[in-house]
């Protein structure tokens, strides 16, 4: 099945997905992170990837005690060989953009393994 928003034939790139509800991308609840420069620099790099990157915003993903939340969806050819998304919390500052970024760059889930400071702040999916 082919879903309207991939080219058939095309591959999947990584996605980030960032949480912009009702806790992450908040400047009241963390008034010292510049959330629209963090969704801004993503973006770019998105731009940049030559289409190995994707950045989309969701609605409350629901882990908001730890808030900021991104997604780090794998790529098809990842996934297709068992990799699964990866949540990352406490998304707050430059260094841990980078360190998203830089996973992304090395292949990301499933195909590299993140970075360790990134590591410490993988967190649980919320269950269904």
């Amino acid at each position: 099945m082919t879903r309207s928003w991939v080219r058939p034939g095309a591959a999947r790139p990584c996605t980030l997905v960032v949480c912009r509800g009702c806790c992450c991308g908040d400047a009241r609840k963390h008034p010292g992170t510049d959330h629209a420069g963090q969704l801004r620099r993503l973006r770019q790099a998105a731009a940049v990837s030559g289409g190995r990157l994707a950045v989309r915003t969701s609605d409350c993903l629901g882990p908001c005690g730890q808030a900021n939340i991104v997604v780090v969806q794998p790529s098809g050819e990842a996934r297709r060989k068992g990799a699964r998304a990866a949540w990352i919390g406490f998304t707050l500052d430059d260094d841990c953009l980078d360190e998203i970024l830089a996973w992304v760059a090395a292949g990301g889930p499933g195909v590299a393994e993140p970075p360790a400071a990134l590591a410490l702040q993988l967190v649980d999916p919320p269950r269904n």
